[in-house]
């Protein structure tokens, strides 16, 4: 099959829509469009398009829209790994095979949790906010009991990026298949089990209606006092109101954020202003490093539905992931 793809939004959107404009957007639909004609693909319109790449972020009813005003699009490719956004509106139950970037942006994030892991064990956010010398505390990551909620790329590479530090790794998943390198990989009912004993706990799962607060106030109550909660994942899979309280009573000792509920938090939110706390501003990949990724991912697929194989970051539509 030659594969015929379009983009959205098209370049007659963009010069039409300042919103639109970004030179962040613009360096991605250019390398999007250098990526198809790599993998042997032409860009077309939609009309005759049999793939499709959605840059458009959000809005799942326009998605929707266009999927039945050209039937002739079979495949569509997302540029982010989470697709929770389109889940609930429907689009996924649409004869079409939807493909997302999850796994491309796996090295930097699980490079990122990585950081928050060790700074939230050094103390450097207390230190870093303190304008004198100060007692560190600081605590070694060598050896300790690391559960990971997730068993996708970041897990996969955060596994690795731990063996020199000999952590104990348990990796709790959806599917069966056990993750490389892992001690051991359990099925999400073992997660209450496993929490006493958790170090830190990473949050690197997708977020679905099941996995929404999958950190509440009882999952916190079952950490020891001196465990760590990083999440580089989606805000909600954190009841924010449990965390505060969590850490105003010194049940936990430390999280380190890339993603928050609300995102981003409201100024004067207590998470703000606690020292134990490290919050970047989702920012684990960066633009640079997502555009390089993706217009891979998109070259290899296009390459793969010229020849018949299968595609690369496939959803799950049932999962919804």
């Amino acid at each position: 099959m030659e594969p015929r793809i379009a983009i959205a939004p098209s370049v007659d959107e963009v010069a039409a829509d300042s919103r639109a404009n970004s030179p962040d957007l613009d360096r991605l639909r250019s390398g999007i469009t250098e990526a198809v004609s790599r993998g042997g693909g032409v860009n077309v319109p939609f009309a005759e398009a049999n793939g499709l790449v959605w840059l458009v972020p959000g809005e799942p009813e326009r998605l929707g829209a266009v999927l039945d005003g050209h039937p002739g699009i079979g495949w569509v490719q997302f540029p982010w790994a989470g697709v929770e956004r389109f889940a609930p509106s429907g689009v996924f139950r649409r004869p079409v095979t939807f493909t997302c970037a999850k796994g491309s942006f796996a090295g930097q994030v699980s490079e990122h949790a990585l950081m928050l892991t060790l700074t939230c064990l050094r103390n450097v956010a207390r230190q870093a906010r303190t304008p004198r010398w100060c007692s560190a505390d600081p605590r070694s990551l060598h050896g300790l009991r690391v559960t990971i909620l997730g068993g996708g790329g970041i897990a996969s590479e955060l596994v690795r990026l731990l063996q020199p530090f000999e952590c104990r790794v348990t990796v709790i998943r959806r599917r069966p298949e056990k993750v490389e390198g892992a001690e051991e990989t359990l099925p999400a009912t073992a997660l209450h089990a496993v929490l006493p004993e958790t170090d830190v706990l990473v949050l690197a799962l997708a977020l679905t209606p099941e996995t929404r607060h999958v950190v509440g106030a009882a999952e916190l109550a079952l950490l020891p006092a001196h465990a760590v909660l990083v999440n580089v994942a989606r805000g909600a899979h954190i009841d924010t109101g449990a965390l505060v309280e969590a850490l105003r009573e010194g049940r936990i000792s430390a999280a380190g954020l890339d993603v928050t509920a609300p995102e981003p938090l409201p100024e004067g939110h207590p998470l703000w202003d606690d020292p134990r706390v490290l919050i970047t501003s989702h920012c684990a990949d960066s633009a640079e490093y997502v555009t390089r990724m993706l217009c891979e991912r998109v070259e290899r697929n296009v390459r793969s539905l010229r020849a018949g194989r299968p595609l690369e970051g496939l959803v799950d539509p049932t999962a919804g992931y």
